[in-house]
């Protein structure tokens, strides 16, 4: 039997949030959106921290690299500002893209950054920090991925092949050892929103403005199911860190839950009698300390949701 309990609702943010992205330390998490600054939150304390920065404009992605103590922050300026937890400071800020950024995602094994920008280029820079502490974190790449924005990036369990997701409706398999194209497939009849590959390599989602689900396979990237999930854009797919299940959200302000088998098992909406947003849920994620699904929305809120019996 799947219980859900929201333990909290945490006020604060002044404008919409756009996104949210769990530490690398346990228990702490960041948001942003259409307010000046980045948000530190304690889920042991369900309460604001502090702000962690500043910023100039809206920020639609964040990024907690594994394998640097930095949190990316990407603007709509087109900067990516690389906060130092060590320093407790801003020590770079990646100025390449000069249209908003929508996604940041890092390769582990590679130590390499990826940033998504509405310029339809991907940039990739050097994650690297000396042993002095400092790194100039110097760009690698950057090339056109499509004529419109690439608005969700997906990397591979295996860290062998990376997914974006474009406005053009399409999406675009690279292979990471060289950032050559494998496939490109129109995957929707509207813009591409999110992306995610499922933990055994084997599927890939992807959630679209048109409210499907499509589930490939990564095999040849051929269609493997599609899933009339949500009533409007599908903003956010997050697959559980210990359990075989995952979540969507969208723009109909609803969370669902899913198996592995990509059945339906929880809808968490009004109308199911949840306190839940009341403005688009505009992207989700477990935080892998305790397993809680933390929202952010249009409606300014951060909610905290414990499900268990999944």
């Amino acid at each position: 039997m799947i219980e859900v309990e929201q333990i909290a609702s945490l006020p604060g943010h002044q404008n919409p949030v756009y996104t949210v992205e769990a530490s690398q330390k346990p228990g702490i998490i960041f948001t942003a959106g259409n307010d000046k600054g980045v948000v530190e939150w304690s889920l042991k304390d369900k309460a604001f921290i502090k702000v962690l920065m500043p910023v100039s404009t809206s920020v639609y992605a964040l990024h907690a690299p594994s394998a640097a103590p930095l949190l990316a922050v990407g603007e709509r300026s087109g900067n990516v500002s690389l906060f130092n937890f060590e320093e407790q400071k801003v020590t770079a800020v990646l100025k390449h893209h000069k249209q908003p950024i929508f996604d940041i995602k890092s390769v582990s094994s590679k130590k390499e950054l990826l940033v998504s920008s509405e310029d339809g280029t991907v940039s990739v820079w050097d994650l690297e920090i000396g042993a002095s502490g400092t790194s100039d974190h110097s760009p690698l790449y950057s090339f056109k991925v499509s004529t419109a924005t690439v608005r969700a990036i997906s990397i591979s369990p295996d860290e062998k092949t990376v997914a974006f997701g474009c406005k053009d409706n399409r999406v675009r398999i690279y292979n990471l050892a060289d950032y050559e194209l494998l496939h490109d497939f129109e995957a929707h009849t509207l813009p591409v929103s999110s992306l995610l590959y499922s933990p055994d390599g084997r599927f890939l989602m992807s959630g679209s403005r048109d409210a499907q689900l499509n589930v490939w396979d990564t095999q040849g990237y051929l269609l493997h199911k599609t899933i009339p999930a949500h009533l409007f854009a599908i903003y956010s797919i997050a697959w559980h860190p210990s359990k075989d299940v995952f979540a969507t959200s969208a723009r109909d302000k609803t969370i669902k839950i899913w198996n592995s088998e990509f059945q339906l098992i929880k809808t968490l909406s009004i109308d199911k009698g949840y306190p839940m947003h009341r403005l688009s849920v505009n992207k989700i994620a477990w935080e892998p300390n305790n397993g809680y699904l933390i929202s952010v929305s249009d409606d300014k809120l951060v909610m905290i949701w414990n499900i268990t019996g999944l």
